[in-house]
């Protein structure tokens, strides 16, 4: 099993000086790759220290070798939930605070709570925790990656239900990526390691695949540097006394059409531009007389609303323009605030009615000359 992390000793420290809230997050590829184990082995290190760390909630899938570690560790009694006829355990986000250790430890990020609880996902449990001035290793795996979800579906065919947004990696202090041999992985998986004989065949046929865990690895690869690329430039710019002006190039804006069926491909590649480029990012509706709320289709209207919401859960300033006209008023919002990337999409399957007015894209073109546009073709196989 190999760590890679940011710069920065892979090992969790207590800022002695600066009192800043901390987050580490903890990635790998798939189950079995040692997440868990690792933040659990974490943990005794942090408490041989003298570290007053606890266990806010742990999955050890029943693997006798994860379950082992929780000897010896302070873990905080979870809430009991009874969903659907099962008694589900969650995040007591409540206990953990009240508890008011230095460091706690928070497993399966992705993970959706049962109704009643105090958030509705458990990265968000994560959040009030730090805000609480509480320090959080936490752990998910890299398909679960908010921006990830069309290219993982598209590159493994499986569907992803539960996602983490991008900007909760973003805002993490360190990120460690837990890598192992995608044989090495298949042979723990073959061996009992990870689950039950009769789950282990089960997942050998489905997502355990080696095509599929070879993607996932390199997503996982790839998404680390990234951060370990975003950690060294927010570095470079406080170190240097700079304020955070985005990317050298400008910020990254992304263009949105009432019922657009690509929109989420839109964000989501708007999210992954700016995550890049270390750039704030914008998402832009421009409503027209013919768009306004009395007027909007209701389906075209929840479209709207879906893209709004997960434009903010990216991490993007929603902004609603009202103009008749889209194009001069994307542009104009675009050289006011220091765009310098537009994202906009074409459907694959063009009209008449386009052909006549002329695209709205194809204009943006045209009228961007100072704005660097990235087109996306849109796949109706690739429809929500």
């Amino acid at each position: 099993m190999r760590e890679v992390a940011t710069p920065a000793n892979p090992r969790f420290e207590l800022p002695e000086r600066d009192h800043r809230d901390r987050l580490k997050v903890y990635i790998g590829f798939a189950a079995g790759v040692g997440k868990t184990y690792r933040m659990l082995q974490e943990a005794h290190e942090l408490v041989e220290r003298g570290v007053d760390a606890v266990v806010g909630l742990v999955e050890t899938h029943g693997r006798p070798a994860t379950a082992a570690l929780l000897a010896g560790l302070e873990v905080v009694p979870s809430r009991r939930v009874e969903y659907r006829g099962l008694a589900v355990d969650e995040l007591d986000v409540d206990a953990v605070i009240a508890r008011a250790p230095q460091v706690a430890l928070i497993d399966e990020v992705a993970h959706t709570n049962a109704p009643g609880s105090k958030n509705r996902r458990r990265y968000q449990d994560v959040q009030d925790v730090v805000a609480a001035g509480i320090h959080v290793v936490c752990a998910f795996n890299v398909q679960h990656v908010e921006s990830l979800k069309d290219v993982v579906e598209r590159e493994i065919g499986v569907r992803i239900h539960e996602t983490v947004p991008d900007r909760f990696l973003q805002q993490a202090d360190e990120v460690v990526n837990l890598d192992l041999a995608v044989d090495d992985l298949l042979e723990r998986l073959r061996t009992g390691k990870i689950y039950p004989a009769d789950e282990a065949a089960r997942a050998l046929d489905t997502f355990f695949r080696e095509s599929r865990l070879r993607v996932l690895r390199e997503l996982a690869l790839r998404e680390v540097a990234e951060s370990v690329e975003r950690n060294a430039s927010a570095r470079a710019r406080h170190d240097d006394g700079t304020a955070r002006h985005g990317a050298v190039d400008g910020k990254v804006m992304v263009c949105l059409a009432s019922g657009s069926p690509n929109a989420t491909l839109l964000l989501r590649r708007g999210s992954r531009m700016a995550g890049r480029l270390s750039s704030d990012w914008y998402a832009v509706y421009v409503e027209t007389a013919g768009e306004a709320p009395a007027h909007i289709a209701a389906e075209a209207h929840r479209r709207l609303q879906e893209s709004i919401e997960l434009a903010r859960e990216l991490g993007a300033e929603f902004v609603r323009l009202k103009a008749q006209d889209p194009v001069p008023a994307l542009m104009e919002f675009a050289r006011t605030h220091g765009v310098g990337l537009l994202i906009t999409g074409r459907s694959a399957r063009g009209g008449w009615a386009e052909r006549l007015r002329g695209s709205v894209v194809d204009r943006l073109v045209r009228a961007a000359a100072d704005v660097d546009v990235h087109v996306v073709a849109y796949d109706p196989k690739d429809a929500a």
